[in-house]
């Protein structure tokens, strides 16, 4: 799920980028280093920054609470895996190939039955193979060879192999305000660095988020503080809304096959 705290970080990662974007080896936009981190500063270790001629850059959330923005359904959106294992049938035999992962699924249909196995850690495909064959012999005659099984004189045989696919889904939005500071030692750095960092960010409209979501970014306004007792310091603060989603995250088990029976015993999926 997204939060707060990460929607902070990729706000410092856009402001390092339009500081820096030729890379943190090469020289800055306003040139001195700039210092960019969430949080609001020491102020032992800002003044220090400030008569190095350091730039500081914070990104915190502003001040009131964030708005309630939930209006879309709280559907499941899963995303769809193609397994790592395969499976081949020709005449009456099963053959598995390739990689068994945790998460897999191998199953046959033969006479109306069928017979799921589900991956284990420690699998391979001749250990598939030989699971469902413990499996299917449970009703039929079976022969097992590697990574094959041979089922005699079956004519209905069908098999499959699925995966659990990652499902997300959305059980709130919020808007939240937040903060971009520069902290700086002269108004010309202050512009510069402020210049560069609004620029870059006024070309995005979403920002990619840690669970695979996107927080829209909208400018909200400047605010510029420049203070007679700090003679060495001035500000100006860039102001964002930036409108993101609480997720939760799943993993929803594919199906293999239908009305039937299932190791056995009656099934319907």
């Amino acid at each position: 799920m997204a939060d707060q705290s990460e929607v902070e970080a990729a706000l410092v990662a856009l402001a390092s980028l339009a500081l820096y974007p030729n890379g943190v080896g090469a020289p800055s936009v306003p040139g001195p280093n700039c210092r960019i981190y969430r949080g609001w500063p020491q102020s032992a270790a800002l003044d220090t920054d400030l008569r190095a001629g350091t730039i500081n850059v914070t990104v915190f959330a502003g001040h009131g609470a964030g708005r309630l923005t939930t209006r879309y359904y709280d559907d499941w959106n899963s995303i769809p895996v193609t397994p790592t294992l395969s499976v081949q049938v020709t005449g009456s035999s099963v053959s598995f190939a390739g990689q068994a992962q945790v998460g897999q699924l191998a199953g046959v249909r033969a006479g109306g039955r069928s017979y799921v196995y589900r991956i284990q850690p420690a699998d391979n495909v001749d250990a598939i193979a030989a699971n469902l064959a413990v499996l299917v012999r449970a009703d039929q005659i079976v022969q097992l060879s590697g990574a094959t099984l041979t089922i005699p004189g079956i004519s209905d045989l069908l098999a499959r192999v699925v995966t659990d696919a990652p499902a997300t889904k959305e059980t709130r939005r919020q808007s939240q305000a937040f903060r971009i500071t520069c902290w700086c030692p002269t108004p010309t750095m202050r512009d510069d660095a402020a210049i560069a960092i609004d620029q870059s960010l006024a070309a995005v409209t979403f920002i990619d988020l840690p669970d695979g979501s996107a927080g829209r970014l909208v400018y909200s306004g400047t605010t510029i503080f420049d203070q007679s007792r700090d003679a060495l310091l001035y500000r100006r603060d860039l102001l964002y809304m930036v409108e993101y989603a609480t997720m939760i995250a799943d993993l929803q088990p594919a199906m293999l096959f239908g009305d039937l029976q299932l190791n056995t015993a009656p099934f319907i999926a």
